[in-house]
């Protein structure tokens, strides 16, 4: 609401001829320089003249208060009012100039007269004078920024801001949707902000992918960008940790015992088989037993034969015959004229095998096979001594062979001396005699 109030023009107050006292009425005092009452302005004079929102409006002989939109606009005097005798006394001279400006210049000469802007023999030329935003004598908002014109000023919303009444409202630029992704709005203003993983675009305004990657992504091995984020992956033989950056070794070992024939070793990022002493790696996963009489890898005599055995060797005298058995040849023999063989199997072969631990059974071992059969003769097998726990049984196949049979699995390190006996006997003639073949059975002391 613009509240406009008319005053009519009153410069002074000049006593009558005949008046001879300096004493004026309410809202004047007494010039002496002039020798006229002169207006007192109030709103200068009466501190807080006016109260809140209030402005203080001076005029001749008092005051007004009125709201700060209010605009005065002097009332003109009409034609041919003015008393002769306050032409040449008016308490301030006269302004050539529209409102807004003062006169100011030097003595009329030249174009001045011609203008017309001649007074009192001075020039008057026009400049901005009243800077209401300087004086603070504008009625803009608080929300508004004042700014000086010609002659006036001009009450305007700063930017970011509209006009609704006399207030300043700030605009709200997110409704529009300027951003791509997240639009915070400020006074005035607002900016964009993008998601987590993504970056300003040069506009300010456009959301752009960040690969991480490239920027030291904590991925402790292999870093794959993606759209708005990325992702951690780890090598071979190692597994993403919790908290999705760290790699952690996978220990192959903990989820299965059948990955090595022996034993299993866990490894940064992968695993190994070992084998136990006297074997060697057969592949990647499996153990062979070194044959050190083959590699030399014994420590027999000239006097002594190398017996391999699952896990190593063993070196046995190779004319190992025990009284009253003398050798012949690679064999024992007990001759009948001694009287001490009469009871003893006539010959004693020695033969040497290995067999691995938990070995599956029933388990053909060795099969025992006559060199020389008599005619009519008729031959049984069986076990002389050494099975004392009935680990073994043999099966006869045939009059001149049979097959020495683990009944029950063992378990090595362990060592068997079986003496393994064929007995010939003859009814025709009356005949009968016995041979024994003397095996060592070293069980190994693994599966394998």
């Amino acid at each position: 609401m613009c509240i406009s109030v008319f005053l009519h023009h009153a410069i002074s107050q000049p006593p009558t001829e005949t008046d001879t006292y300096t004493e004026c009425t309410d809202g004047y005092h007494w010039d002496p320089q002039t020798q006229h009452c002169k207006d007192i302005n109030e709103c200068e004079t009466i501190p807080e003249a006016c109260k809140g929102e209030m402005k203080c409006f001076n005029h001749y002989g008092g005051y007004l208060c009125l709201p700060r939109s209010a605009s005065v606009i002097p009332a003109p005097e009409p034609p041919n009012q003015i008393h002769p005798s306050l032409e040449n006394t008016a308490s301030e001279p006269f302004n050539p100039c529209p409102p807004g400006f003062e006169p100011q210049g030097d003595s009329c000469v030249g174009e001045c007269v011609k203008t017309g802007l001649c007074f009192q023999n001075r020039c008057q030329t026009c400049h901005v004078y009243v800077d209401e935003c300087e004086q603070d004598s504008h009625d803009c908002q608080p929300s508004q920024q004042c700014f000086n014109t010609e002659g006036s000023f001009s009450c305007q919303c700063p930017d970011g801001y509209r006009k609704v009444g006399t207030e300043c409202i700030d605009i709200d630029e997110c409704r529009y949707r300027y951003c791509q992704h997240r639009c915070v709005n400020v006074p005035g203003s607002f900016s964009c902000q993008c998601e987590p993983g993504f970056q300003l675009a040069a506009n300010n305004r456009s959301c752009i992918d960040v690969d991480e990657c490239s920027m030291g992504a904590p991925c402790s091995q292999r870093c794959y960008n993606t759209y708005g984020t990325f992702l951690c992956r780890c090598e071979q033989g190692y597994e993403l940790g919790p908290d999705g950056f760290a790699c952690n070794d996978i220990d192959e070992c903990s989820y299965s015992s059948y990955l090595c024939q022996h034993q299993c070793v866990n490894e940064h990022g992968k695993f190994s088989c070992v084998c136990p002493k006297g074997y060697q790696l057969l592949g990647t996963r499996l153990c062979q037993d070194i044959n050190e009489c083959e590699t030399g890898a014994h420590q027999c005599s000239d006097g002594q034969t190398c017996v391999n055995i699952h896990g190593g060797n063993k070196c046995v005298d190779s004319k190992s015959c025990e009284e009253p058995y003398v050798q012949v040849s690679d064999r024992c023999t007990c001759p009948i004229t001694k009287p001490g063989c009469r009871d003893l199997p006539y010959s004693v072969v020695h033969r040497y095998m290995s067999i691995t631990s938990e070995r599956s059974v029933p388990s053909d071992l060795f099969q025992i096979q006559a060199t020389s059969v008599s005619p009519g003769a008729y031959n049984t097998f069986r076990i002389r001594s050494g099975d004392d726990n009935g680990d073994f049984y043999i099966r006869q196949i045939n009059n001149i062979s049979a097959m020495l049979v683990l009944a029950r699995a063992v378990n090595g390190p362990r060592e068997y001396v079986l003496d393994l006996e064929m007995v010939s006997m003859n009814p025709l003639v009356s005949y009968h005699t016995s041979s024994v073949l003397r095996l060592t059975i070293y069980v190994g002391p693994h599966a394998f």
